[in-house]
C-alpha cells in the first residue's frame, strides 16, 4: 500500500500560491479540507485536489444588450 503524501501548510500554501496565514485560518475553521495529524496540521494531496475542484467557478455570460 502507497502511504499518501501529505503536505505541510508551507508546503500547501506555496503549491496553491496563497498565503499560509489564509489556509491556517480557513483549516481552523474547517472550511477547507485538511488532516490532523495529532497536533500538526497537513494537507493530502487529495485535499489539494478538492480544494481546487470546489473553489472552481465557471464563466460569466456576456450580459444581453
Amino acid at each position: 500500500m502507497d502511504t499518501p503524501r501529505v503536505h505541510t501548510p508551507a508546503e500547501a500554501a506555496r503549491l496553491l500560491r496563497v498565503r499560509e496565514s489564509w489556509l491556517r485560518k480557513k483549516a481552523a475553521a474547517r472550511a477547507i479540507p485538511c488532516t490532523f495529524l495529532g497536533k500538526h496540521l497537513r494537507f493530502s494531496d487529495d485535499d489539494l485536489a478538492l480544494l481546487i475542484r470546489e473553489g472552481r467557478r465557471p464563466p460569466r455570460r456576456a450580459a444581453a444588450r
